[in-house]
């Protein structure tokens, strides 16, 4: 049968309402689902959950210091841990073997030799313009084996003590340049024995020249009591001149009683140019070594005098091996590692018994009794 066409018109858009429906809310469930998505935290609230209980507690119990108080992830934001606190940066570092660690030992320890102010091999010279240079000890020449705890320094007076004895003597050096000298006064103050001055020869005009005071010191130094050496300075360019000096110092010793040494002192002058400033060091090494013999040929005992720098750079001690040396070096404890007898250790003392500033030694034997 066939229908009207009214009934057709009627039916036919009731589908069609539907169908437009049904996709309006799938629109509709599909944007919200998108919104809701895009609000929520990453991860289930059960995920939420545990890392926040995580961030509270560690495997001990105790509180991890980036857990936030109100519930936020401390993975995204207030930890106070930096990459220095985790482990892992650490987790290839190796332990070294025994044999690495002796290698490394030996390595510092030939540092530490190669070290010229440490390794007992050297020792510092400075010169008088004040630059510093490290030179080798000479193995062959014996060296100095004071024990210098054994010092004891009462100022101005210096002593030196082994087994709680006292060894060592005090001595003063002496000049026309110090004045007139109370010798009496100065005993008394400590002072055994005096190293006076005898002669010179001038640095510039090469003229030999007698201590205008030496007569008058070795007369009193003598009669206080005390024992005596001489002192001559040097400044011999050749052998003839060494022994012409030589000679003048035995004539002038003619009827005195000299037990300390009749030292040898070459130096060059401040602030001018010695007579010796050209010689090499051999020539510098002959020339005390000939006059030194001519004097002990003549009977006197005798001793090289000069400070560190001079004995070591500017004579060849290897040659002089034979003579006493008198150091002079202005500090508490020398640092000079050869054998010496005597060390004057300063210039300037106050001492009563003389005016100018007093020039001390410690003598280490006494030649008195040698």
């Amino acid at each position: 049968m066939k229908l009207s066409d009214d009934f057709d018109d009627k039916n036919s858009g009731v589908p069609l309402i539907y169908m437009m429906v049904g996709v309006l809310l799938f629109a509709v469930t599909v944007i919200g689902a998108v919104v809701l998505n895009n609000k929520k935290p990453s991860g289930t609230r059960q995920d939420t959950d545990i890392r926040q209980e995580a961030a509270k507690t560690d495997d001990k119990g105790e509180e991890r210091a980036g857990a936030a108080a109100d519930g936020t992830d401390p993975y995204i934001s207030g930890s106070t841990l930096t990459s220095d606190d985790l482990d892992f940066w650490h987790m290839y570092d190796e332990t070294e073997s025994p044999e690495e660690e002796e290698k490394k030992k030996k390595e510092k320890e030939e540092e530490k030799e190669q070290d010229p102010s440490t390794d007992g091999k050297h020792t510092k010279l400075v010169a008088e313009d004040g630059t510093e240079e490290w030179v080798s000890i000479n193995p062959y020449l014996t060296k100095n084996t004071y024990d210098y705890s054994g010092l004891v320094y009462q100022y101005p007076i210096m002593k030196y003590y082994e087994d709680s004895e006292r060894v060592s003597r005090v001595g003063i050096r002496v000049s026309a340049e110090d004045g007139d000298i109370n010798f009496e006064k100065l005993k008394k103050a400590g002072v055994e024995f005096a190293m006076i001055q005898i002669g010179s020869r001038g640095y510039g005009s090469g003229n030999l020249m007698a201590d205008e005071m030496f007569y008058e010191n070795i007369n009193k130094a003598t009669e206080a009591g005390m024992d005596v050496g001489v002192t001559f300075f040097s400044q011999a360019v050749t052998k003839e001149e060494a022994l012409e000096e030589a000679y003048r110092v035995i004539e002038g010793l003619q009827g005195f009683t000299v037990v300390y040494p009749v030292a040898f002192d070459m130096e060059y002058v401040k602030n001018d140019t010695a007579r010796v400033q050209g010689l090499s060091r051999d020539s510098k090494t002959e020339i005390a070594r000939t006059f030194l013999d001519a004097v002990e040929q003549a009977g006197y005992k005798v001793m090289l005098y000069g400070d560190k720098e001079w004995l070591i750079r500017r004579v060849d001690l290897s040659k002089l091996i034979s003579y006493d040396v008198w150091l002079t070096q202005d500090q508490d404890t020398p640092d000079y590692p050869y054998r010496y007898t005597m060390w004057e250790y300063t210039k300037n003392a106050k001492l009563d018994g003389i005016s100018e500033p007093a020039k001390l030694s410690i003598c280490m034997i006494d030649y008195a009794s040698k």
